[in-house]
């Protein structure tokens, strides 16, 4: 039996602490399917899902094992569908814990074989998130410490002020 991960989340954009725990999830996993989900709470995305799911494409091509599919619905119901034994989250702080904690309660709760697994981030990405990388990049400030060098660019122009809806990828 393979066993398959869900790392769930929007990836707006993916960070190289994403790309930390994608990478270590992926040598933990048979198969790990890095999961673009709409998130209700947070506002419109920088990036639609087909634009995320390109960058994490090119982000993790040296990953044999992961591949990226975008959800619009209930990670559990997914989870059920595709046969996952873990749902992967990354934890940067002891606040991240315990939103994190109460979603695997209730995914649990949903769907008992939702087995939550924390990876604890790498010391250098614990204050790294997509939000603080769009705030670097809007006012032009350098982002190649935060992201990877392959989406650098694509990021810049569709955040930098100047550069607005642009997005060429």
């Amino acid at each position: 039996m393979r066993r398959i991960a869900v790392c769930p989340g929007s990836f707006d954009p993916v960070t190289l602490g994403h790309l930390d725990i994608i990478t270590r999830a992926s040598q933990l996993f048979d198969k790990v399917i890095v999961l673009i989900s709409t998130n209700a709470n947070k506002k419109q995305a920088s990036f639609t899902a087909t634009e995320r799911m390109m960058m994490i494409a090119d982000a993790t091509e040296h990953l044999d094992n992961v591949v990226i599919d975008i959800l619009d619905g209930l990670l559990v119901d997914y989870v059920k569908r595709v046969q996952a034994v873990a749902i992967v989250k990354g934890l940067r702080a002891v606040s991240d814990f315990e939103y994190e904690f109460q979603m695997a309660l209730t995914n649990k709760a949903l769907y008992a074989g939702a087995e939550t697994v924390f990876l604890t981030t790498s010391q250098e990405n614990m204050y790294l998130s997509s939000s603080v990388v769009k705030q670097i990049a809007y006012f032009g400030g350098d982002i190649s410490r935060f992201v990877p060098a392959c989406i650098q660019e694509a990021i810049q122009k569709r955040l930098t002020q100047q550069g607005g809806d642009k997005f060429e990828y």
